[in-house]
């Protein structure tokens, strides 16, 4: 060990250390105080003296040993109740360091996101040459920010940039610093920071991982009477203090942070060059990426390579995350294993994707009407998505009970959709509303079956209106944001008049895509009731079956 260790435990073990010497050298006393009263018990010529040479360093050795029991008893309550159950514990970090090798995270472990391995390599290679840095003037980087979906890996990219560098690894979550005293966040805040430097002196830097910082560091507003936002604040306050504040020396520590929330949601201050200086965006992997993450995922497992066909696998699971991928593959296992099987087959795979998107089978038994019902609509949302959504696959359709639902329209999309333009969040709407359209066709009345697609209609709808200004009165603005804005403080907020208005293009979306869609089953009636008495006899379709009815009728998907 060099002195430059010795040094830094010194620093932060020293009273450990005396007290340790000290406990050493009082049991060195004991033992010549014990050798001392045996010696005499050997060389007395009488009983006496004898008796009086042995009982004195015997009663000196149980005097001092009852005065360490009490010492220990004494110093570990006080240290249970003070620091563990008392109030200094609230600001104590309970998080350990982990080394950067032990994490065991590298760069061909994180599959199917290209770009931002691009960008943290760059990163990596910043924090790892910081003497080469500094050497033409540079700045070590202070932070960088994961922005993204949840399940698309920010969390390991993390850990490959802590294996790379071999630098230690901190990991906390932003909800852990909040707590209902006020000044108990600043404290944690606090005693992560001091223990990041103590280490970054030691190993020559580390790294803190902040998950979901939006707990934390959400944009800063003036509290309500409760204290709540007051806490928020002055956890923040000290968290932009520990990044660039007024520090003794210039410690090589990088904050990672990673949120699924906007960029806008987090606080200006926050974001600024010298705190999180680099960005990374971390989103659904491609055709490409999926491909590569089946192929890793599938090569920990026992799989029969001429069935499963991992191109067409990436072309079925569009919209997946990575973490979603791994789940495919970890419940196709499952499946393998209670079918007996010796290796993962295509068949398997399909079921667990069923399985985690359509949910468990029910033992619900539906009446006959009720089977009806749901025949015609889910036969609402199939007919609609042929014949109105070309990005869609009608990939199956079942009346079987699944999860909280009577039944279910698997409707994934084709390709890749990066930017979904106005016609696309129209046919979304469309399809939720097939079900209450056939429902209302065909029988007079409509089943609470359709609150679900409602819900979904009415929330793509809201969100053309009020945030991409595709309503009908021609209002244009981010109204959702300015109402999240009111929410954190600001003084901001929309008319009743302009209210009106939005709601009314709402409407007017909803009326117009319903009369289009009643309009279609009206003319495709025939079709309708030939795919719901399809259904009740076989209660599953799968996508050669439908194909084969749309076909029946002369039908092809609009291009």
């Amino acid at each position: 060990m060099n002195k430059k260790k010795i040094k830094f435990y010194w620093r932060l073990y020293w009273i450990r250390i005396l007290v340790t010497a000290g406990l050493g050298l009082l049991g060195i006393s004991l033992i010549f105080f014990i050798v001392k009263g045996i010696r005499a018990w050997n060389e007395a010529e009488s009983y006496l003296r004898q008796s009086q040479l042995a009982m004195i360093p015997l009663q000196l050795y149980l005097q001092i040993v009852m005065a360490l029991i009490f010492g220990f008893v004494y110093t570990f309550l006080m240290y249970w109740l003070y620091f563990k159950h008392g109030a200094q514990s609230f600001t104590q970090a309970s998080k350990k360091s982990i080394s950067g090798e032990e994490l065991g995270v590298h760069w061909n472990d994180v599959i199917g996101m290209d770009e931002a391995k691009q960008e943290a390599l760059e990163v990596v290679k910043l924090i790892t040459d910081r003497a080469e840095l500094q050497r033409i003037g540079g700045k070590i980087l202070r932070g960088i920010l994961m922005l993204g979906p949840p399940g698309c890996g920010k969390t390991y990219l993390a850990k490959a940039i802590a294996t790379e560098t071999k630098l230690p690894f901190i990991s906390m979550s932003g909800s852990e610093f909040v707590e209902m005293f006020v000044g108990v966040g600043a404290g944690r805040i606090r005693n992560l920071f001091k223990r990041a430097r103590n280490l970054a002196e030691l190993e020559g830097g580390c790294i803190i991982f902040i998950d979901e910082i939006d707990a934390v560091g959400a944009q800063r507003a003036a509290d309500a009477g409760f204290g709540g936002q007051t806490e928020t604040n002055t956890t923040l306050n000290q968290l932009l203090v520990e990044m660039d504040g007024l520090k003794e020396k210039d410690v090589n520590i990088v904050i990672v942070g990673a949120t699924n929330m906007p960029e806008y949601f987090l606080d200006a201050a926050l974001l600024r060059p010298g705190r999180f200086d680099r960005k990374i965006h971390v989103d659904k992997p491609n055709l490409e990426d999926r491909q590569k993450l089946f192929a890793y995922y599938l090569n920990k497992v026992k799989y029969n390579p001429d069935d499963v066909k991992i191109d067409r696998l990436a072309k079925v699971t569009v919209g997946q995350s990575p973490a979603d991928i791994a789940n495919i593959v970890r419940e196709s296992a499952l499946i393998a294993v209670r079918n007996k099987r010796q290796s993962i087959v295509m068949k398997d795979i399909d079921d667990a994707r069923e399985r985690l998107y359509l949910g468990l089978r029910r033992r619900i038994k539906l009446t006959a009407k009720e089977k009806m019902q749901t025949a015609y609509h889910e036969a609402g949302h199939a007919i609609v998505t042929y014949l109105l959504a070309p990005s869609k696959d009608v990939f199956k359709i079942t009346i079987i009970p699944r999860g909280h639902t009577g039944g279910v329209t698997w409707v994934p999309e084709r390709e890749d959709i990066f930017i979904e333009d106005q016609n696309l969040l129209l046919s979304e709407i469309k399809i939720a509303l097939g079900s209450y359209a056939a429902e209302k066709m065909k029988f007079g009345y409509t089943t609470a079956g359709v609150s679900g697609d409602f819900g979904n209609a009415l929330y793509t709808a809201h969100m053309m209106v009020y945030q991409v200004g595709m309503g009908k009165s021609g209002l244009l603005g981010n109204f959702q944001q300015l109402s999240l804005l009111k929410r954190l403080g600001f003084t901001s907020e929309i008319s009743e008049n302009t209210k009106a208005l939005l709601d009314k293009d709402v409407q007017d979306i909803l009326q117009t895509c319903l009369k289009e869609v009643s309009d279609l089953l009206k003319k495709e009636e025939t079709l309708l009731d030939r795919l719901a008495q399809e259904l009740l006899a076989k209660e599953e379709l799968n996508y050669d079956e439908i194909e084969a009815i749309f076909k029946e009728f002369g039908k092809a998907r609009p291009t």
